[in-house]
């Protein structure tokens, strides 16, 4: 269920983003275990604290962004969207700290903020996985999103999911 800028789901509690979540992030982002396979890899608190102000300022220009992921009011990591550097448009992303792992928490909090996005009118969203990155690529396909195109970037095979809100490729509007 979403309530403003909050999304519960049966387990999770997601919230937009916003400087009370810096600690958090910031040792979220210089995790390897976490956030080693993201574009950009690991990040040192300078580069976390301009992503947030980048995040916060997102949410501000779109209605729609970077959320926290809490169960039990414990931050387990984050999720969301934003405009991807490479220009392939609005990108899906999800990290959690590897406590967290294995426990479909990923899938849950990834699909609920993509639900999140979709309902706000966004008409399309992508999200890229490694190609080895299985566990990635599981989340992207059981949240809908399915396999657009393949590109390489850096040594490795990179995988383009995307998903496009019904009513843009029927012409039908969403109920």
């Amino acid at each position: 269920m979403a309530l403003g800028r909050q999304i519960q789901t049966p387990r999770l509690l997601l919230e937009a983003v916003n400087w009370r979540d810096m600690e958090d992030m910031a040792r979220l982002k210089a995790d390897a275990g976490a956030f080693g396979k993201m574009l950009g890899g690991v990040r040192s608190r300078a580069q976390a604290e301009e992503e947030m102000a980048d995040d916060l300022s997102f949410w501000a220009r779109r209605g729609v962004g970077i959320f926290s992921i809490r169960e039990n009011d414990v931050f387990l990591g984050m999720t969301g969207v934003h405009e991807r550097p490479d220009g392939r448009g609005l990108g899906l992303r999800f990290a959690l700290r590897p406590v967290a792992s294995g426990r479909g928490i990923a899938r849950e909090a990834a699909g609920a903020a993509l639900r999140f996005v979709l309902d706000a009118g966004e008409p399309r969203v992508v999200a890229v996985s490694r190609e080895d990155n299985m566990g990635s690529r599981i989340v992207l396909g059981s949240i809908g999103m399915h396999h657009a195109d393949t590109f390489e970037r850096d040594g490795y095979t990179m995988l383009v999911y995307e998903i496009v809100r019904p009513d843009m490729t029927t012409g039908r509007k969403m109920l």
